[in-house]
């Protein structure tokens, strides 16, 4: 169990890498910053490696935190990128990625395991989204494998270029990627005339459109009338 004072400073601490990053952190400005020292920095949490790990395990706690506040079920997907796309979480995110790129780099470090546990979880949050037929299948892993893919991907762009409205743009028109649920749609000048793709119930709205304007564009028919009957 930490102690108050180590509880107060890994807080400080965090709220400082959050700002300056992780990866090459000094424990003399560090300590400095925080009003601490690197003697006791190095007695609680028993090395500059120790303190890396620490951060990181805050670092999860927040990520855990948001994929419990994002809940489970119809519509996952938007609200994940919706939060994503926060210009407020932009600090956390960059931290995450920066931890996520130097976990593959330096497997053995204090980074080590933080990207696959980063995976697992979300790959947890999106099972939650499918169908309970489909969430145990091997297609249901792949599809929520796509979706995080695409997530990611776009996550990176947006952290690179600050262009949320065409990033947001970009994962509209990339539906069928982001889609769980296996009806027939029509794309609107897409060149698709239907066909099976997976569809999220959660991105189709009443009358079987799907609300592309949840993501800044609009206009994608489905053409399976059971869809009506989706909440």
């Amino acid at each position: 169990m930490p102690s108050a004072r180590e509880t107060e400073l890994l807080e400080a601490a965090y709220r400082y890498v959050l700002t300056h990053g992780l990866a090459d952190v000094s424990l003399r400005p560090l300590a400095a910053a925080i009003g601490s020292s690197t003697r006791v920095l190095l007695y609680l949490f028993g090395s500059k490696e120790g303190l890396v790990k620490a951060l990181l395990a805050r670092a999860r706690a927040d990520e855990l935190a948001l994929l419990a506040d994002i809940g489970a079920g119809p519509g996952v997907v938007r609200r994940l990128w919706e939060w994503l796309a926060a210009p407020a979480h932009r600090p956390l995110l960059t931290l995450w990625l920066e931890a996520y790129a130097r976990s593959l780099v330096e497997p053995d470090g204090p980074w080590a395991g933080f990207a696959r546990a980063t995976v697992e979880d979300w790959l947890e949050v999106l099972k939650t989204s499918q169908p309970e037929d489909v969430r145990d299948t091997a297609d249901g892993l792949a599809l929520r494998t796509r979706e995080l893919a695409l997530l990611r991907g776009a996550l990176l762009d947006l952290l690179a270029t600050g262009d949320g409205d065409r990033v947001t743009a970009a994962l509209a028109t990339s539906r069928p990627s982001l889609l769980i649920f296996g009806v027939e749609v029509a794309e609107s000048g897409a060149g698709v005339v239907g066909g099976e793709l997976p569809v999220d119930p959660a991105l189709v709205g009443v009358g079987g459109v799907l609300p592309g304007g949840e993501f800044g564009v609009e206009g994608v028919e489905v053409a399976d009338a059971a869809v009506e009957a989706l909440p």
